[in-house]
């Protein structure tokens, strides 16, 4: 039998985290280092992910930056190549990534813009997770993390919503439900190789961070949000460290094909 802290090492773990340097990409890189895993931050701006692993290596962590388009099959195939050959294997990978350029109302969506943000947020991820799992497969083993949203088993309570705020995107809330979904099949898929697959549904970020707080006509959604949420907060930038870091390790070694809520139960209402 294991200790506890054992479970939850990362220790020797080589992870890839989409978008490991934004709101919550930052915290997820983070915090899988802190536990002890190498982390390859990914994103199209490979100059900026390096930044942020070089503040990372200067704590003591292990991190490199390196560049992805998640919409060409070119540039995942050469980001998993120069893992592995790097590395020599992929234990963790984390789909956290979301291209927000061409979020759309449904009144004005088009067929190219829709295709064009499901060419990253869905098409993407699952070519990156076929990329890795040819390298998990042969090990028996892996963890892969998709970061899908409380989008992704609500939709959005419009009414919730000021008019200065914008109509809500489609493509968000479809494309987050088909994350759960796409987790689901391959964990289903690939269990028999002790291939784990989870996702995690977060809520709402800090607005001290995100900067709608600073937005006036945003303020009247935040102040919403936090009186109907019934933590009555936003999730700080630690909050999705712990959910992250315990599916992709040992601890987790018996989950598969869940989605871990982590919205300070906006979604129990």
């Amino acid at each position: 039998m294991k200790h506890a802290k054992e479970l939850f090492s990362l220790d020797g773990k080589i992870a890839i985290v989409t978008g490991g340097r934004g709101l919550y990409g930052g915290s997820i890189s983070t915090g899988l280092c802190e536990m002890g895993a190498t982390v390859v931050i990914a994103s199209r701006n490979g100059e900026a992910c390096e930044e942020y692993a070089k503040g990372l290596r200067e704590q003591g962590y292990n991190a490199i930056g390196l560049s992805l388009d998640l919409s060409s099959d070119e540039s995942i195939n050469a980001l998993v190549k120069e893992v592995i050959n790097r590395y020599g294997k992929i234990d963790i990978l984390v789909n956290n990534a979301v291209d927000r350029r061409n979020m759309v109302s449904l009144q004005d969506a088009t067929r190219e813009k829709l295709q064009a943000s499901a060419d990253t947020n869905l098409q993407g991820q699952l070519i990156l997770s076929q990329a890795v799992l040819k390298y998990m497969v042969p090990k028996e083993s892996g963890s892969i993390i998709n970061i899908s949203s409380m989008r992704g088993i609500d939709c959005p309570h419009f009414p919730f919503y000021p008019e200065t705020f914008g109509d809500q995107p489609i493509n968000y809330t479809t494309e987050k439900w088909a994350m759960v979904g796409m987790t689901k099949y391959m964990a289903g898929r690939y269990g028999k190789h002790h291939i784990r697959v989870n996702c995690i549904a977060p809520g709402g970020s800090d607005p001290g961070q995100s900067g709608l707080s600073e937005d006036p006509a945003k303020k009247a959604f935040v102040d919403t949000y936090i009186e109907n949420c019934p933590l009555g907060c936003f999730a700080n930038q630690d909050d999705i460290k712990g959910p992250v870091c315990f599916l992709a390790s040992e601890a987790a070694n018996y989950v598969t094909g869940a989605t871990l809520v982590m919205d300070g139960g906006w979604t129990i209402w």
